[in-house]
């Protein structure tokens, strides 16, 4: 497919999602700008709690639409997960009536404090972009945030509305049940826009890298199952090397070209977008609008580049080996290659002696595709969603319906099939894991940053239920996961960025979020740098010049420590290649 093709009869709701670090924002912003400039009504908002929706359009944005200075017809607005959880607690509190005391009120709030609710409460905020609030724009397009946390998202209507179809009760931990109920007809209409391919169609975005394409053909499928069937896809930072003889851009462009060759037959009889690679990042409103144009080529250029000065991620695990235990969290933006830095740490310490269990709170789980293999010490496993809610619910009707009659078993029962149960099952295996640190390595490969802080917001909340009852003069009774979270002995944090502009503002706010609960980030990795490489390409040169002034920026203060993972011609892939890097 062409671009114009795409621009002359595009859907009414347009969803690019894909795994983290493909470009999603990019494009999405790109095609936006686009058809605005051909004068429809366009808003773009983002659904992704981590969003850099701001720094790319230059202009500080809200959850309601404001208009995007330097392109007419152009309005953007970011869902904010924290602003719709207030909104929408206090539109459950008002269901209580004027007869509620103060006691019912605080006991509803408190059942509204959690991360489920906040997931609830963004998503609400989503349909109603689905439907009125969305009346006076032509097109409505959503920058969504990485997989996982998406394909949530969309899976939601289908969740919520047949949970809420033969309930009269709600779910506990959102508070009663009219505060859903309420939603039950809203739920509904976005199950059925999301459905009609007349209106919405899902652009699945993807780089040219085998990891990428993987998670593509996956979500395509899950998408289908949901009932999501218009798909089209975009494959961004498609490169052609200027000169074969080349080892690093020749071994990009094969690595590229087999990736598309061995597409899945899923996304390979899709309607399909390329975009080339630029010499630029995606920020500020030039950039995007010339992303969608024709690629000039390069010139070549003679300037030298100096090599920064920065230590490899092996004098990193040699340092993070000493204590013989504790837990170490890589954290960061979907793509910035947290999964690859996770497994590395993991075999480095198990190549040091020590016995390290690796796991992963990702929904989309690349884990056991990077390792590929097993040494001794090493365990590899994932927090399966499905597998601990199974395993929660069975603990909750073995305690808790342990007295009940066959009705209250069955009421139980009803209650723990609200979607929101996983939440709170992910966040009790998350708990156990984090424990284990006591006496061992535990190395956690988190879910993107928007997922991950949704689960730290639970570790706070439990925080706060488990201590606001404690005598203040018995200190030491109780020790919570956001203790060992904020406790520098035991947890390390380990923050992943690209030597890109925003990829490395996105870590900054990432930074500031941890220390704002807390936790003080240990070290920073910057991945895949090309500026550590011999290349003489000359658009791959363009790039180097930009990631000298980002890993500058990283060891000017924003990094107590800092690290390079140097970019790889072929993928980091199976034990042997991450022992090379440690």
């Amino acid at each position: 497919m062409t671009l114009p093709a795409l621009l002359q009869s595009p859907s009414r709701f347009l969803f690019f999602t894909g795994k983290g670090g493909v470009g999603k924002t990019s494009l999405s912003c790109a095609i936006a700008i686009a058809l605005a400039d051909q004068g429809r009504r366009v808003l773009l908002v983002s659904t992704d709690p981590a969003s850099n929706l701001d720094e790319m359009l230059a202009t500080p944005l809200t959850d309601q639409p404001a208009r995007v200075p330097g392109v007419a017809n152009l309005w953007a607005a970011n869902i904010d997960p924290e602003a719709a959880s207030e909104d929408y607690r206090a539109r459950v509190l008002e269901q209580l009536g004027p007869s509620a005391d103060a006691a019912e009120k605080a006991t509803v709030r408190e059942q509204l404090s959690g991360a489920c609710t906040t997931e609830i409460a963004a998503f609400d905020a989503f349909v109603g972009l689905l439907g009125a609030d969305s009346a006076r724009f032509d097109h409505v397009i959503f920058d969504t945030a990485p997989t996982g946390h998406t394909l949530r998202l969309l899976s939601l209507p289908k969740a919520w509305t047949g949970f809420l179809q033969d309930n009269d009760r709600g779910a506990s931990c959102l508070g009663p049940h009219s505060g859903l109920k309420m939603q039950e007809t809203r739920f509904r209409a976005a199950l059925a826009a999301l459905s009609d391919a007349a209106q919405t169609t899902i652009v699945l975005v993807t780089r040219a890298d085998r990891g990428a394409v993987r998670e593509a053909g996956r979500t395509a499928g899950e998408l289908l199952a949901l009932g999501l069937a218009n798909q089209l896809l975009a494959v961004n930072g498609v490169f052609h090397a200027t000169d074969p003889t080349d080892a690093v851009a020749a071994a990009l462009e094969r690595d590229q070209a087999q990736a598309l060759a061995g597409l899945p037959d899923n996304l390979a009889h899709l309607p399909r977008l390329d975009v080339a690679l630029r010499g630029f990042d995606m920020v500020g409103l030039p950039a995007l609008r010339a992303l969608l144009q024709p690629a000039a080529q390069t010139a070549p250029s003679t300037q030298t580049i100096a090599r920064p000065q920065i230590d490899g991620i092996d004098k990193m695990i040699d340092d993070l080996a000493q204590p013989n235990r504790g837990l170490i969290m890589v954290m960061g933006k979907g793509g910035v290659g947290k999964t690859t830095l996770a497994a590395a740490i993991a075999v480095g310490l198990a190549k040091r002696g020590h016995a390290v269990h690796l796991t992963t709170t990702d929904p989309a789980a690349h884990l056991s595709f990077v390792v590929d293999g097993s040494m001794p010490g090493l365990t590899v496993d994932r927090i399966d969603p499905q597998a601990e809610t199974a395993r929660y619910i069975d603990k909750i009707m073995a305690s808790k319906g342990q007295g009940l009659d066959d009705q209250g078993r069955a009421l139980l029962l009803e209650d723990l099939a609200s979607p929101c149960t996983e939440e709170v099952a992910v966040f009790h295996a998350f708990s156990r894991t984090v424990a284990e640190a006591r006496s061992a390595f535990v190395v956690i490969d988190t879910a993107p940053t928007g997922h991950t802080l949704l689960l730290l917001d639970a570790t706070g909340a439990y925080h706060r239920q488990m201590t606001r009852h404690l005598d203040a003069d018995s200190p030491g009774k109780v020790t919570t996961p956001l203790m060992r979270l904020q406790d520098p002995d035991y947890t390390r944090i380990v923050l992943v960025t690209l030597p890109e502009t925003t990829p490395v503002s996105e870590a900054a706010a990432l930074q500031d979020d941890l220390r704002r609960a807390g936790i003080e980030p240990y070290a920073w990795v910057i991945n895949r740098s090309m500026a550590a490489t011999q290349t003489q390409d000359p658009l791959l040169r363009q790039r180097m010049r930009g990631e000298v002034a980002q890993i500058a920026r990283v060891q000017a203060g924003l990094a107590k420590r800092a690290y390079v993972l140097p970019f790889a011609s072929d993928p980091i892939i199976g034990i042997q290649r991450l022992l090379d890097q440690s």
